[in-house]
């Protein structure tokens, strides 16, 4: 048999395994819009619907809460319910909490819709391992890699998006988009997603206790949700602030030309698939070195160009230093989901679900830290914060191995 003839007859289940891996992409990154867009709308929600200060600010507080209990109790049930039903029912939650955000007449079912809204966007958590459960161990990495890509351009593309809508029409046409486009997922999700059967034999309230010996048995997952969070929070705390500092000099960016900045890091996700393909190859220790001395090295080019005369040179260098940043960040994320998903078939929606739920702790730490820095000491505090987390990430691939073969 030829290598051609070898190539045709291989070639129908890899096409499969790839359009249902551009698929996930494309899912993950439309259905995590969801959890950020509210942070650039909620000025025109609230004017709206005449909320109080402390109503519009739950807009996206209830947002991202509903999403973290979404990660703790839904998440497990793929290990326990069929992967598709599940993802698809849960993602027809999304899409009529959606549709009621969209068409709320008063604060409180605003509100309410929100948080249903972010528990439903749950159905990212459990495609990310459904897909990866299709492929080859050996090319579990590149595949992870590729939907995470989908995953860090919904992230970055949500803001500039949702602004751009609500420019155009209003804050309630993007979510009615919103709804649409995930109805539309949910055909193709519901055509060609695959039926997986979960393995584990327990009931519901013993796969949440099972969350705390998870942890303490698997510390694959233990060191790399650490790195994850460590990164998360050198993600948000770079980007909680650097919307504060554009519109001075140098840079002196205006609203338009701050959405423009945002699609700078889409670059970023390039890294993903290529982070997935290094990692299968046995070279995830090294790409984690990398990865965190990128997030170093990026941060000190972006405290570097807050401080230059030339406004050119100075957008110039802090471009070159959020692209390097993200991509030392999702090189780390795809790297370390590679690697949890090598763990407990079994196991792997409560594995899923911890590994998000505690980088998005990390995600927290890092708003913080970058409002104290950006109060007391402005710009080169948060970028020294920022790259504080990436150090301890460093000194953890240092210290140990685990998680890296």
């Amino acid at each position: 048999m030829t290598i051609s003839e070898t190539s045709k007859l291989a070639s129908p289940k890899q096409l499969a395994e790839r359009s249902l891996i551009r698929l996930g992409a494309v899912t993950t990154g439309i259905v995590v819009t969801n959890l950020f867009a509210p942070q650039i709308l909620v000025g025109l929600i609230g004017r709206s619907l005449a909320m109080t200060a402390f109503q519009a600010g739950l807009v996206s507080t209830l947002t991202l809460l509903g999403y973290a209990l979404g990660l703790l109790l839904l998440v497990p049930l793929v290990d326990l319910v069929e992967n598709r039903r599940l993802i698809l029912r849960t993602l027809g939650c999304a899409i009529l909490a959606a549709l009621a955000t969209a068409f709320a007449p008063s604060p409180s079912l605003l509100l309410l819709a929100t948080f249903v809204l972010g528990a439903s966007c749950a159905a990212i958590q459990m495609t990310v391992p459904l897909v990866a459960s299709i492929v080859a161990q050996e090319r579990r990495g590149q595949a992870i890699g590729e939907v995470m890509s989908g995953l860090m351009i919904g992230i970055l593309l949500s803001r500039p998006a949702a602004s751009l809508m609500a420019d155009l029409w209003s804050w309630r046409a993007y979510y009615f988009a919103s709804a649409v486009l995930m109805a539309l997922l949910a055909a193709a999700l519901g055509r060609y997603l695959p039926t997986l059967q979960p393995a584990a034999r327990v009931g519901y309230i013993d796969l949440l206790r099972s969350f705390p010996r998870l942890l303490r048995e698997e510390p694959v997952l233990r060191v790399r949700a650490w790195t994850a969070s460590l990164v998360m929070a050198s993600f948000t705390a770079f980007w909680s602030a650097v919307a504060l500092r554009l519109p001075d000099a140098p840079f002196m960016l205006d609203a338009k030309g701050i959405a423009a900045f945002a699609l700078i890091g889409v670059a970023g996700a390039a890294a993903t698939p290529l982070a997935g393909r290094w990692g299968d190859r046995g070279w995830a220790r090294p790409m984690f070195f990398a990865a965190h001395l990128c997030i170093i090295g990026s941060l000190a080019l972006c405290a570097c160009a807050g401080v230059m005369e030339s406004r050119i040179a100075a957008l110039l260098v802090l471009c070159l230093g959020t692209i390097l940043l993200d991509v030392g960040i999702t090189a780390d994320q795809t790297l370390g989901r590679r690697a949890i998903n090598l763990l407990r078939p079994e196991a792997r929606g409560r594995i899923n679900g911890l590994f998000v739920a505690l980088f998005f702790v990390g995600g927290g730490v890092g708003c913080a830290g970058a409002s104290l820095a950006w109060s007391y000491a402005g710009w080169t505090a948060v970028c020294a914060v920022a790259a504080g987390f990436g150090m301890l990430g460093l000194l953890t691939d240092v210290l140990t191995r685990t998680g890296t073969s």
